[in-house]
């Protein structure tokens, strides 16, 4: 269970939208959502990632009170998510989020093992971007959400309304933030100056890079408008100006800063940490997937998300060119959207000198692996106590930073970040004090308990009233901690999958009947085995169930504690229960696909480093690190 040890908050641009972090940052969106009263107080159900189901509160962070109503609606989203170690060098570790950049398309190149820049006159002349033609590719998004319900999988939550802002880039197509169109059933688009509503369809997202793209068709939105060009990553205290749609009205709206810093940040939406652009330009809700632009009017990136503290004013975040770019090459590509990659080691900073000579590491380099994730490419390569001390050439420095540009450096997870899913990287690694180079694949992380639902519907399983579903972050919030207990929240924060497709299934509830009697008061509780067979995940679990032929159904869960059903009685009482709690169906779609037993499965199953957690003296310390 995250302990919170800092009182600051990363807001992604939204009113309803809020995540935790290992240090308690928390998260939210400003895509500015409606709501029944922006100022009246509001009721809030406590939930990890919290599930904010009423007006918009008078408190004093923006992201609330200003929200823009669209629709009224009493139920809003809030998210707060506690941030599970991730990709790379970070004291604050992520689960997973790692980004990639196509240098070709920006400017930037790769030169002598180092990320530089190339020198190129600007193309326009600084001028007021406020009164430039450009801006007219900036739009206004429109987005009702239509959420899934995680404690009842069945059924989605009432509907709600939100707006951000989105720009043209040409070929038909708009970028935004995912928070933006997140459980879409609609997304219209309206351009400055203009009283039409133009229906858009979201043709991919990037959760990790909080970044969808968008398809309007109907041609009359393209016309007389030049789509915005992306421009190259800036430097420090270089001008920024950040257009959109915030609360407070319906035209464009333009807030000048400059760039404060450009380092690997903690992206909310995704949980991960990619490259970002730190700038002290006015970020409101609203300005979600609004772009930024320097003074030549090149765009730098897009906005989405703030920083939230009583020790900080005026931080906020804008996603780079970099960052953008990798989106959409990857999307070119593969015709979908695959993620960012990931190395899949657990890494240890080596400043101490004894340390490192004890490891044989002769200079002032390298990083520790203390653990392998069973489900990485790495897992065959890489072995407990290897010094990594190069990626693809580059050298990696004791503290975990790499050289980027002339004179900066770097999270070593920035040089993975760069890769596609299905890239080979080479590892110079040192091992019990020889010198020798590996190739690794990497790939996209698997997460025990993901982030978000993959084509939106939980997965669930009812069983004689007994409803099981794979455990989830978006259903931890929902319950709220207090009701998941902390073995199991444990687990959820900080295990590891010990195979692809590996999840903890777990009794939501039980829906009272006869055929239950003492089940009643089961909730939130981690099932084990069915007959004695551990259970992989719950489409296993399904397929167990309906090829069994045994007298009675025995379900272990956790602590010993055992249900027992009748399976003949089990059977005849589904229908009545269903009819009688108004469930079309006694299991999800996508349970009554053929389930593939995979051997190499139950070999990892046998296996316990997968499941046993991490310590908490692995999360959130600078000497102990993910990549």
């Amino acid at each position: 269970m995250a302990v919170s040890v800092a009182n600051c908050c990363f807001s992604a641009l939204s009113s309803t939208v809020k995540i935790r972090y290992p240090i308690s940052s928390q998260c939210r969106f400003a895509a500015s959502h409606g709501s029944l009263s922006p100022l009246t107080p509001k009721t809030t159900i406590r939930k990890r990632r919290g599930v904010e189901r009423s007006p918009s509160s008078p408190a004093k962070s923006i992201s609330q009170q200003d929200s823009a109503p669209e629709k009224k609606s009493p139920r809003r989203l809030k998210y707060e998510r506690t941030k599970l170690p991730g990709d790379g060098i970070s004291g604050r570790g992520d689960r997973g989020g790692f980004q990639t950049a196509a240098f070709k398309s920006f400017g930037m190149q790769r030169k002598d093992k180092e990320f530089q820049l190339d020198s190129k006159e600007p193309q326009v002349e600084p001028g007021n971007l406020q009164d430039t033609a450009f801006l007219n590719a900036v739009v206004k998004v429109y987005c009702t959400h239509t959420a899934p319900d995680y404690s009842l999988p069945w059924q989605k939550q009432r509907q709600f309304t939100s707006t951000g802002s989105a720009f043209m880039i040409g070929n038909g197509k708009l970028l935004t933030n995912a928070h933006c169109v997140e459980h879409d059933t609609q997304v219209k688009v309206k351009r400055r100056g203009d009283d039409t509503k133009y229906v858009a369809k979201v043709l991919a997202r990037g959760v990790d890079c909080d970044i969808a793209l968008l398809s309007v068709e109907n041609k009359e939105f393209w016309k007389g408008v030049e789509p915005l060009q992306l421009g190259r990553l800036p430097h420090l205290q270089d001008a920024v100006t950040v257009v959109g749609y915030p609360l407070g009205g319906d035209t464009i709206s333009v807030t000048k800063g400059v760039v404060s810093r450009i380092e690997v940040t903690s992206y909310a939406h995704g949980s991960s940490d990619l490259l970002g652009i730190q700038i002290d330009a006015a970020i409101n809700p609203g300005n979600s997937g609004g772009p930024a632009f320097n003074d030549q009017g090149e765009c730098i990136g897009v906005a989405f998300q703030v920083y939230r503290s009583e020790e900080a004013e005026n931080i906020g975040y804008v996603i780079p060119t970099t960052v953008v770019s990798h989106f959409l090459d990857d999307y070119e590509k593969n015709g979908k959207y695959t993620g960012f990659p990931c190395l899949g080691v657990l890494l240890q900073k080596l400043e101490n000198p004894a340390l490192r000579s004890c490891l044989k590491v002769p200079g002032n380099e390298g990083v520790l692996v203390r653990r392998v994730e069973p489900t990485s490419d790495a897992n065959n390569v890489l072995k407990e106590g290897d010094v990594i001390v190069s990626f693809d050439d580059v050298h990696v420095g004791c503290e975990g930073t790499v050289p980027f540009r002339s004179n900066e450096r770097i999270a070593f997870r920035y040089l993975i970040s760069q890769k596609f899913a299905g890239d080979m990287a080479e590892l110079g690694i040192i091992r019990a004090g020889a010198f020798m180079t590996l190739q690794v694949v990497l790939n996209p992380r698997i997460h025990l308990v993901p982030y978000h639902i993959d084509g939106g519907q939980p997965s669930y399983l009812i069983i004689a009233g007994l409803v099981f579903t794979p455990l989830s972050e978006p259903l931890i919030d929902e319950e709220c901690e207090d009701s998941i207990g902390l073995k199991l929240l444990a687990k959820a924060r900080y295990s590891l999958a010990r195979f692809k497709g590996e999840q903890i299934v777990i009794l939501s509830q039980v829906l009272a009947s006869e055929v239950n009697i003492g089940y009643e008061d089961m909730g939130n509780q981690q099932v084990l085995k069915f007959n004695g067979i551990p259970i992989k995940n719950i489409h296993h679990m399904a397929h167990l169930v309906d090829k069994c032929k045994d007298e009675y159904l025995i379900f272990e869960f956790e602590d010993n504690y055992i249900a027992v059903l009748e399976r003949k009685a089990a059977t005849a009482s589904s229908s009545c229960i269903l009819k009688d709690y108004g469930i079309p169906s006694e299991r999800s779609s996508d349970l009554l696909e053929p389930y593939l037993d995979s051997p190499s499965d139950n070999q990892a199953l046998e296996q316990d480093y997968g499941n046993s957690p991490v310590s908490n003296l692995e999360i959130g310390v600078d000497g102990l690190l993910w990549a």
